[in-house]
């Protein structure tokens, strides 16, 4: 009668698995996700390798060697004031990762404040809402000009108006979690046993968000490289004394008909980059989405 009763108490649960085992199986199912995460990985470490595998000084000039095409010298050629376009684009690596990553962290951490806060305090909802409104109505590139266009040019200044139009996207998502988590028993648990609204973000709800952000934040890395590419081709991103990639491409738009590889290089090296980084989020998204997870 006692293992009777021992059995009949005994509820099987089922073993959830590790986040880093989900990933490690959408990874395996996934090889495009392997491809981009191969290859970002290289980006990676040319970014900060550069020092050492530039041949020549990235902001070196050098007049009479103006335009060489692609040689064993100069594997990439020369731009019209006769700098080395290899070293300038290996140099271009660092910049934009550098954007990419810093936008993701950045909008990532403050959209995730606002957004929890926002999403669990009904009458601070409201607001801020519409604020997210105001700014998501203004097309990204546009917002990010005017609010460069208030300081002076600079990278550090590039990077805090790009996060400012990512903001928004962080706060909605996290807000529409926060919705629905809040409605859940073990926070409704949690408040009728008196506990502070500090703990329940931090204990019960910010736990819930990291999935999602994760994979937000690699789409706002990889929109991040090319909002800065598109204000540096304009000439209202970083200064042009930064050899960034989009810097690199607007300098060399009058001489596509002359030295059109000049354009091409930094242009496939964004292209790739992006195209790895938004590989790596749709795996990390088919990893951590419960019901794409639950199909797989």
């Amino acid at each position: 009668m006692t293992s009777i009763a021992t059995s009949a108490l005994h509820v099987p649960t089922r073993s959830v698995s590790p986040t880093w085992l989900r990933l490690k199986e959408a990874f395996r199912r996934h090889p495009t996700a392997i491809a981009g995460a191969i290859v970002l990985l290289c980006m990676v470490l040319i970014a900060i390798l550069a020092p050492w595998l530039w041949t020549v000084d990235p902001l070196a000039l050098a007049p009479a060697k103006r335009l060489r095409p692609p040689s064993a010298q100069y594997w990439f050629g020369t731009d019209m004031l006769g700098r080395d376009v290899y070293s300038r684009v290996i140099y271009g690596a660092r910049v934009s990762l550098s954007v990419g990553i810093a936008v993701a962290v950045l909008a990532t951490s403050i959209g995730l404040a606002i957004g929890l806060v926002t999403g669990y305090l009904k009458w601070l909802d409201a607001i801020m809402m519409r604020v997210m409104d105001g700014l998501m109505s203004i097309p990204s590139v546009l917002l990010a000009i005017a609010l460069i266009s208030l300081t002076k040019a600079s990278l550090e200044n590039v990077i805090i108006a790009i996060a400012i139009t990512e903001i928004p996207r962080v706060v909605r998502l996290v807000r529409s979690l926060v919705l629905t988590l809040r409605e859940q028993p073990y926070v409704e648990a949690a408040i009728s046993s008196g506990t502070r609204l500090p703990a329940i973000l931090v204990r019960h709800i910010l736990p819930n968000t990291v999935a999602p952000l994760l994979v937000q934040a690699t789409y706002i890395c990889a929109s991040a490289m090319i909002t800065e590419a598109i204000l540096s081709f304009i000439g209202a991103g970083t200064p042009p004394n930064i050899p960034s990639w989009g810097n690199i491409m607007a300098e060399a738009r009058s001489l596509i008909q002359v030295a059109g590889t000049i354009l091409l290089f930094p242009g496939c090296f964004l292209s790739i980059t992006v195209l790895s980084v938004n590989l790596v989020g749709d795996g990390m998204r088919d990893a951590l989405d419960p019901r794409l997870a639950r199909r797989m």
